[in-house]
């Protein structure tokens, strides 16, 4: 792959990983031991009194199961983002993790982070 659209991917990667940080950190915090590794933001749940509304404690159950949910899917994201300009970073962006052959850039496009060829997805 030519270093213009190595620099054009890295572009678009460090574009997203700014967008997916943003939104990581509205529902969760960064490990400070281990920056890949991030958990949901307590809710007002943890600090309600014992005899709370009901209709309040299931409503601050369902916002921070929703945090868990969206704080899993953003972080295997991030870390995606990571590893792919880990790789530009190393000069082994765009090769497949399972066969070593160059992925096809229009996988690329369609997501930069792609670890895998269209064969090994």
């Amino acid at each position: 792959m030519n270093p213009e659209k190595i620099a054009e991917f890295k572009k678009k990667l460090e574009g997203e990983l700014a967008l997916v940080e943003k939104e990581l950190k509205g529902v969760a915090a960064q490990n400070p031991k281990n920056p890949a590794d991030w958990a949901s933001k307590e809710t007002e749940m943890e600090t309600m009194p014992p005899v709370a509304d009901p209709n309040e404690a299931a409503d601050k159950i369902e916002e921070y199961n929703a945090h868990r949910a969206i704080t899993g899917e953003l972080e295997v994201r991030y870390n995606d983002i990571k590893a792919a300009l880990q790789k530009i970073a190393e000069g082994k962006y765009g090769l497949c993790e399972v066969s070593g052959e160059p992925i096809e850039e229009d996988r690329l496009e369609a997501n930069p982070a792609a670890r895998t060829c269209k064969k090994h997805m």
